[in-house]
């Protein structure tokens, strides 16, 4: 398998290497580079030689706390106790945060202190040096100045602080495998993941505590929000120059969204698409608020469900466009789930040589995907979204009220797009979900928060890549699978929905980047538990009375918009939170991985 890395490889030329250091310590600005794990992890080591490698200064906090107090660190435990030390740790720490740029090499136990993991979210980067328990043992048996490691069975010890301090290490920002090798590997790992880290997070977050909360107040922990109470709706603004937009998410705005529209575009009139199970439920809505404002309308109800995303029904819609006297100036409204606001969106895109739309989605998988970004179309029978455009709307209205009348089945579908921005790129946002997914079900601030971020983060890749010609790619986390495994079972959502291909290509998605020793397997079964947990499918087998044979997804897959050339692209990760985009993948490699899966029946 080739993977594609967007970063330059270790020995490049130095004018090329020199530049992407440039770039690099550019997007650190003045954050320091916060290295964390077990003793024997090679923190000091890995540390120094990163600092020379980026120009930084380096520090290790444990030489820093032994010059503060004049003695060594197993002395201030035997003299003074643990308590005494950690307390001069934390403030030891605060003190080094506050002086980067540099590279710190922390102590095993400063990352689970509550308020030095907070310091280090709002002035650095946090790398996790993560190496297997045998790995440790070697390294750290011989020494004999580790004060833990002062018991009877320091192995067994060992192993105790693994199992209880592994899991928060897991919410750094980055993590690395610590490997037995030269440690420029290391580096060079280190490096490329703090380019990706930095490129989806180029701003830190306000210092706030990274512990998860059960509910919100004002400010969502540890998923990067800002710390206020927002009057009104939340709003993220998708910056694309001239074509910039608004999407307002809350709950009610369905009531106001004619006064918005009018706003928007004075004297204009609208065509409301929508779906028949929506206009069932809140058309009467939206055209009360229309006339409220003195909007002239009218509108077009289609079928329900992913057949009405074909020519035929695309040709009827912009016959009844048409027929309704829209003019160029008047908008067109996407008022449904995906597939309106794709089938919607392309009409307008085409209709007129361009006419301006406004989405109003009513489903969780189309408030935080689809109705963002600009991507419209319909399906072909020889695959998903072949046929479409890139056509920004003017402006995306999330009401969180409409999605109280959705199935259950239809929200945990959609919440698996959800998931995927924590996967992406965000880990503190997905552990924030781990924490509080209850909360986001149940609806309320959660929920307007998680579709918040989730808009955030589309928005911010859609300002850099309109048009998918490089990082957007990455929201295709699991698509490949997804639909694949969509068109095999003939798009009968009776077996499966859209977010149930996607949950189910996500796990596939983690499951093969183990598979290819590019991923930890606590990390994939991390990701596997938190979906199965919230009642998503994460595997074939989990398709009800689909028989297929690997060969049949491989096929599908060769269909799938993202084939360069014949050859096959996944977006593959090296953690939670670490995705990337690979490339050349090979399809036999594929075929011997989905047969594996099938024959286990899991």
């Amino acid at each position: 398998m080739n993977n594609s890395i967007e970063t330059a490889p270790f020995g490049e030329a130095e004018p090329a290497r020199n530049r992407r250091i440039a770039s690099l310590t550019a997007a650190l600005g003045d954050r320091s580079i916060v290295l964390v794990g077990l003793m024997g992890s090679g923190k000091t080591s890995t540390g120094r030689r990163l600092a020379h490698r980026l120009g930084l200064g380096f520090v290790d906090a444990d030489a820093e706390i032994e010059a503060a107090a004049g003695m060594s660190i197993a002395d201030i435990f035997a003299r003074h106790g643990e308590p005494y030390f950690r307390d001069g740790e934390r403030r030891v720490m605060a003190r080094l945060l506050d002086s980067g740029p540099r590279v710190i090499a922390t102590g095993g136990g400063a990352f689970l202190n509550v308020e030095t993991r907070a310091r280090i979210s709002a002035r650095g980067v946090s790398v996790w040096l993560k190496a297997e328990p045998d790995v440790l043992w070697r390294r750290v048996r011989k020494r004999s100045h580790r004060p833990l490691l002062q018991s009877d069975d320091p192995e067994k010890t060992l192993r105790a602080l693994l199992e209880e301090r592994y899991p928060v290490y897991a919410r750094a920002d980055i993590t690395v495998v610590s490997r037995e090798g030269p440690h420029e590997a290391t580096v060079e790992e280190i490096i490329s993941g703090l380019e990706f880290f930095l490129r989806f997070s180029p701003e830190p977050p306000v210092l706030a505590s990274l512990e998860p909360s059960n509910g919100v107040d004002g400010c969502a922990q540890g998923a990067g929000a800002d710390c206020e109470e927002l009057e009104g709706p939340a709003r993220v603004e998708v910056n694309l120059g001239a074509r910039a937009y608004e999407i307002l998410i809350g709950d009610g705005l369905l009531e106001d969204a004619g006064s918005r529209i009018a706003a928007l575009a004075p004297g204009a009139a609208c065509a409301i698409v929508t779906d028949a199970n929506v206009a069932r439920l809140h058309l009467a809505d939206l055209e009360r608020s229309l006339d409220a404002a003195g909007i002239r309308h009218s509108n077009i109800v289609v079928a329900a469900g992913e057949s009405s995303k074909s020519l035929g029904v695309y040709a009827e819609l912009c016959d009844s466009l048409i027929a309704a006297k829209l003019e160029r100036g008047d908008l067109v409204i996407a008022f449904g789930g995906g597939v309106v606001g794709d089938l919607a969106g392309f009409a307008a895109a085409t209709l007129r040589r361009g006419m301006r739309f406004v989405q109003i989605p009513t489903t969780l998988l189309s408030q935080v995907d689809s109705s963002v970004g600009g991507k419209t179309g319909v399906n072909s029978k020889h695959g998903k979204n072949l046929i479409g455009a890139f056509h920004q709307p003017s402006l995306v209205l999330a009401d969180t009220k409409v999605l109280e009348t959705l199935p259950p089945r239809e929200f945990r579908a959609g919440y698996a797009e959800v998931v995927k921005y924590g996967l992406i790129g965000d880990r503190a946002f997905f552990g924030w979900l781990e924490a509080n997914w209850r909360a986001v079900f149940a609806g309320g601030d959660a929920r307007v928060h998680a579709i918040a971020m989730s808009c955030k983060a589309k928005a911010a890749i859609v300002g850099r890549d309109e048009t998918e010609q490089g990082d957007r790619a990455l929201l295709n986390l699991g698509h490949t699978f997804g639909h694949a495994l969509e068109r095999v079972a003939r798009y009968d959502g009776g077996r499966l929905v859209h977010g149930e291909a996607v949950a189910i290509g996500m796990a596939l998605a983690y499951r093969f980047s183990v598979r290819t020793g590019l991923c930890a397997l606590g990390e994939q079964k991390r990701v596997e538990m938190h979906l199965r947990e919230v009642g998503l499918p994460t595997r074939i087998g989990d398709i009800a009375g689909l028989a297929i044979h690997a060969g049949e997804i491989v096929e599908a897959m060769r269909q799938d918009k993202k084939v360069e050339r014949g050859c096959l692209t996944f977006i593959l990760a090296r953690g939670i939170g670490a995705c990337f985009i690979a490339k050349n993948v090979e399809a036999d490699e594929i075929r011997g991985f989905l047969q594996d899966e099938l024959s286990a029946g899991l």
